[in-house]
């Protein structure tokens, strides 16, 4: 299975119940080279996925019209995954799950269903019934994306006070705080009309958010009040270069910052690029630095493990492997390619 200087993640995929729609892959800490050990079948669609602290539960959203959410026990040798039951979602096209800082709870948003659902974890991480779940109401301004609420990510923020929901549909990030399994609503915070609020990530400092903006293709930089989860916007900027002329199929998807802190990553589809900033390490804004083709199209999710960073490009059935420059941030493509129908999610063991 996992050999010297390896490092494991899953892959989630748009594909049938009955194929192997999670796979479990390794990737190569020295050459970036990836391949398949096994999959799991019996979910459709697990198009995000998250993996608890010990490496012991991942957690998958089904996305369907009949959204569903499944707990998975992974072996601690192996490392397969042994179904422990999911629960409905009581909304549709569930497009993100994500863990409380304690473990205690899980939350995932449903894009077409436009509610947000709290699961309270049991001890061996498999889900209880729903304990709570909030249906966001109104448009944008878009009337072919934004005519209703479309939750795409639900973050809780490092003390587990707030959760943080990012509405596409609304141009709005929503604070939640989490009460006893309840979702109370904290704040609402506005973007500028037609952003598309998509994927948002926490600095690890906790001095500074940053999202991922999909239908302007924009990334923007927010001061945080991690006490009263206070948003103050520092900047908007581009996610495409400026000599790029965005079309119709240019959107923005994931953010990830690196684990020193100093370098933010946004994936372009359409331009299929990934954009590298640098961050101020004193006021926290942004230096748009360098786009660097992702070797495939479609990147609708990207993962950092070590100093590689991985792409999982869509429509182009392939995930490709980089190296991260340490004192630049810059991309260097390793040449390495996994191949693998529809990938849309990789997460780290």
């Amino acid at each position: 299975m996992e050999r010297a200087n390896e490092a494991l993640f899953y892959a989630g995929t748009y594909n049938s119940e009955n194929e192997k729609a999670i796979q479990l892959c390794a990737l190569s800490l020295l050459s970036g080279e990836m391949r398949i050990l096994e999959g799991t079948e019996g979910i459709e669609n697990p198009s995000f996925l998250a993996v608890n602290k010990a490496g012991s539960v991942l957690y998958a959203v089904s996305e369907k019209d009949q959204g569903e959410v499944y707990a998975y026990a992974i072996d601690p040798a192996t490392k397969a995954l042994k179904s422990l039951g999911s629960r409905p979602t009581e909304g549709g096209a569930p497009c993100y799950v994500s863990i409380s800082p304690k473990e205690d709870y899980i939350f995932v948003s449903n894009y077409s269903g436009g509610n947000v659902n709290a699961f309270p974890v049991n001890e061996d991480g498999s889900l209880q019934e729903m304990s709570d779940q909030v249906k966001h109401v109104g448009s944008g301004i878009r009337e072919d994306r934004q005519e209703a609420p479309h939750p795409h990510s639900v973050i809780p923020d490092a003390s587990g006070r707030h959760v943080l929901v990012c509405d596409l549909g609304l141009d709005q990030i929503v604070i939640y705080r989490p009460e006893e399994g309840k979702l109370v609503k904290h704040r609402e915070l506005n973007l500028p009309p037609g952003s598309g609020p998509r994927h948002l990530a926490v600095h690890p400092s906790g001095q500074w958010i940053y999202l991922a903006n999909e239908l302007n293709c924009t990334v923007t930089a927010f001061a945080n009040d991690e006490q009263d989860a206070n948003l103050n916007v520092l900047q908007h900027l581009s996610t495409l270069p400026d000599n790029y002329t965005a079309g119709s199929d240019d959107t923005a998807s994931d953010i990830h910052i690196s684990p020193c802190g100093r370098f933010l990553y946004v994936s372009n589809r359409g331009q299929d690029s990934i954009a590298l900033f640098h961050i101020d390490e004193l006021t926290g804004l942004l230096e748009a630095v360098d786009w660097q083709g992702t070797g495939g199209r479609t990147p609708r999710n990207f993962a950092i493990i070590g100093d590689k960073l991985l792409a999982a490009n869509q429509n182009s059935d392939n995930i490709t492997s980089f190296s991260i420059d340490s004192e630049s941030g810059r991309l260097i493509p390793t040449g390495n390619e996994l191949e693998m129908k529809s990938p849309v999610c990789v997460q780290a063991l």
